[in-house]
């Protein structure tokens, strides 16, 4: 029978003696995991990977907006764009990497191009013609030309192709030549760009976000949360639930698959790190077994919040936000008969901005404390990555 405690040591902020232990030997570094979605975090990734090439990425499907939202509209499948983007923020760029492969993977048709143009680009793409493709050798770029056929096959006549992320298009092939499914074609994926780190959706299903507002409003759609494609929220999120459509409320929710839950029980740190609060953080935490397997997990579980104007943000205090995050955590680990762990251990600040009011008293009382040390460069108002990376390195 095994059992698991903590065992605590002194923390030193830069801990330079572990980050060069990392640094010289990446490919034995620790599994840092993220909850995240969109861009946020990319250039914290592109960092990270001279460190360890055993970060984890939990991304969302959940998105509804952009190019995107045309492929959900089409095939009912989940959103790959945030997928798609931080394969790439792990893509190997030394000499052992797959340039042309990452150069075709980060390619987007052009928006002024008409319809009739972008399909015979699509058909050069598939026929192995283009510029793009052919420095790819065999069987690369067969496997991609395949990807991409069974999305030519399959959109309609009518397809907007304007500003579509080829990365995009091939992934949404390999999900409708694998059953409905997206992990055979991320680990296709992550093999041809030479990812460095591992990078999966929370869960492979086409579900959408929905939320409440304290104003009784109900809004359907990540898009229209966001403040990006439509106006900016004017009233707080109450609550968010996973939708089933963008057509009228339906919750819906499934559980994490199995090996989600070991990456999460297993992982040498969990960071819930900057990005839009409820639609990339918040949202990754919702599905079943999320909570749960957080709590199972004894190791270090970092906050590290937002320092630009989020408008999902709308009305939130710092200690709000990790109230709401503790609480979306607990909910779902609840059904646990004891839980184990909490669901945040630490709030990750730097030392010198103002994030408003702090109770350490009532942190403590959530089982958090505050670690502040230098994250942002001076002269500048956002985070510096190498300093991040080399925080979040010294906590373990």
């Amino acid at each position: 029978m095994s059992s698991s405690c903590r065992i605590w040591r002194r923390m030193q902020m830069p801990d330079l003696a572990r980050i060069h232990r990392y640094q010289s030997l990446p490919e034995q570094g620790p599994k840092v995991l993220f909850f995240s979605g969109g861009s946020a975090l990319n250039k914290i990734s592109r960092v990270l990977k001279g460190y360890t090439h055993h970060s984890i990425h939990l991304v969302t499907p959940f998105d509804s907006g952009g190019s995107s939202a045309r492929l959900r509209a089409e095939f009912d499948m989940p959103a790959v764009g945030d997928l798609r983007s931080r394969l790439m923020a792990l893509a190997d760029e030394t000499v052992m990497g797959q340039p042309e492969v990452y150069a075709l993977f980060t390619h987007r048709f052009g928006m002024s191009a008409s319809l009739s143009e972008l399909r015979e680009e699509l058909k050069q793409l598939v026929d192995g013609s283009h510029s793009l493709i052919k420095p790819i050798p065999n069987p690369m770029r067969e496997l991609i030309q395949t990807q991409l056929g069974v999305t030519q096959a399959q959109i309609s006549d009518t397809f907007d192709l304007r500003g579509a992320s080829i990365g995009n298009l091939i992934i949404s092939g390999g999900y409708l030549n694998n059953q409905q499914q997206l992990d055979p074609i991320v680990f296709l994926f992550s093999r041809l760009t030479k990812a460095l780190g591992e990078v999966k959706t929370i869960l492979d299903a086409p579900y959408h976000l929905s939320v409440e507002l304290d104003n009784g409003e109900i809004i359907l759609g990540q898009h229209r949360i966001t403040g990006k494609e439509h106006a900016v929220l004017d009233s707080p999120i109450k609550r968010m639930w996973l939708n089933k459509g963008l057509k009228q409320v339906s919750a819906i929710n499934s559980e994490i698959a199995e090996d989600r839950r070991d990456l999460i029980e297993h992982a040498d740190l969990i960071c819930y790190p900057p990005g839009s609060f409820y639609s990339s953080v918040l949202a990754n935490l919702l599905p079943v077994g999320v909570g749960r397997a957080i709590c199972q997990n004894p190791n270090p579980k970092v906050y590290l919040p937002n320092l630009g104007v989020d408008p999902e943000q709308f009305g939130l205090s710092l200690m709000t936000q990790v109230e709401r995050l503790v609480a979306t955590v607990l909910s779902d680990a609840k059904s646990m008969e004891a839980i184990q762990f909490g669901g945040l251990d630490y709030l990750l600040l730097d030392d010198r901005h103002d994030y408003g009011e702090i109770d350490e008293k009532q942190l403590s009382s959530l089982g958090v404390s505050v670690i502040k040390t230098p994250l942002i460069a001076q002269k500048e108002h956002k985070y510096d990555e190498k300093m991040v990376v080399k925080a979040l390195l010294s906590m373990m």
